[in-house]
């Protein structure tokens, strides 16, 4: 048991901070986070914090907005209780994608959102799988993104025949991904070209790669409405592919998403628990979800001993 930390929760994924906790072998820290009847937070810290290495996970997932404000909250009352350093452990970082001004009078509301995390006090982000890693960029105390690859990689190669297996990026922006993942399975990859129209929804042009007759897993960091997703293993499907799958580290699957996937040719949908499923886990047989707490907790561990945490880098 690590001496010296505390891991604090506020009300997003209770269930990941119990399995990160379970991992370290310490218990969630006090802390009372509740909502007045006008919608404000009310955040009271429990115990003694003095001095203390505090890590508070919280991924800014749905409610994105009442998720951030509670973070920002539970910062701050740590930091006037005078915590040593404070880590903000977001597995989910909300409005990543919104990295970069892609027209005329909009916000590069990634970075705001970062710069209002520091300012509150947190000294350090510890996140996973960053919608591009520039984000990085964006904060001026040290940011740790971890990869959820080993994670997938692991089940991969337990369930699927490599030898037979064609990973496929969904867009050209995870050409990189898809390549790291193919050369450690060491197998090929194939790309699909699509346009995006309007917000939201997207139109599968082409399939570059040779898919015919082989099992396919779409990898991406996020799948949000799933329209990229599905219209990519029809296109897969078109293409002569024998299986589809899909994989992903963030599973927002909002609005109609679950129900996108039951009625795709999708045969299994692998995601970790970056964000809380749920009932999304009963609505979708096709869910795979992988835990990465192990992961999370290594990384806290290191954090806290001060030492090196580039091999969780795979």
């Amino acid at each position: 048991m690590p001496e010296g930390m505390k891991l604090f929760t506020g009300n997003a994924h209770k269930e990941l901070a119990k399995e990160v906790a379970n991992y370290l072998g310490i218990a969630i820290a006090d802390a009372t986070v509740t909502t007045f009847s006008d919608g404000e937070i009310r955040v009271h810290i429990n115990e003694n914090a003095r001095g203390t290495d505090v890590f508070i996970l919280q991924p800014t997932c749905t409610p994105v907005n009442n998720n951030i404000m509670e973070l920002l909250l539970m910062v701050d009352a740590l930091k006037r209780a005078s915590a040593g350093r404070i880590t903000a452990v977001i597995p989910y970082y909300g409005y990543a994608r919104q990295d970069r001004k892609v027209q005329p009078r909009v916000p590069i509301s990634a970075k705001l959102v970062a710069d209002i995390i520091a300012a509150a006090g947190t000294n350090r982000l510890l996140t996973v799988d960053l919608h591009v890693g520039q984000i990085q960029g964006f904060f001026n105390i040290p940011v740790d993104n971890l990869y959820a690859a080993p994670v997938l990689l692991e089940y991969i190669r337990k369930n699927y025949d490599l030898k037979n297996l064609v990973i496929v990026s969904p867009d050209a922006g995870g050409v990189e991904r898809a390549r790291a993942f193919a050369k450690r399975l060491q197998c090929s990859i194939a790309i699909i070209d699509k346009r995006r129209e309007v917000m939201n929804v997207s139109q599968v042009m082409n399939v570059i790669g040779e898919v015919e007759e082989k099992d396919t897993i779409i990898l991406d960091d996020m799948i949000d409405t799933g329209g990229t997703t599905v219209q990519a293993a029809g296109a897969l499907k078109d293409k002569g592919a024998k299986q589809v799958f899909a994989a992903c580290t963030h599973a927002v699957l909002s609005g109609s998403a679950v129900e996108g996937v039951n009625k795709s040719i999708i045969k299994e949908l692998i995601v970790t628990n970056t964000i809380p499923l749920d009932s999304k886990k009963e609505q979708c047989k096709k869910l795979t979800v992988l835990s990465i707490a192990p992961l999370l907790g290594e990384a806290i561990k290191r954090i806290h001993e001060e030492s090196s945490i580039s091999s969780l880098f795979v």
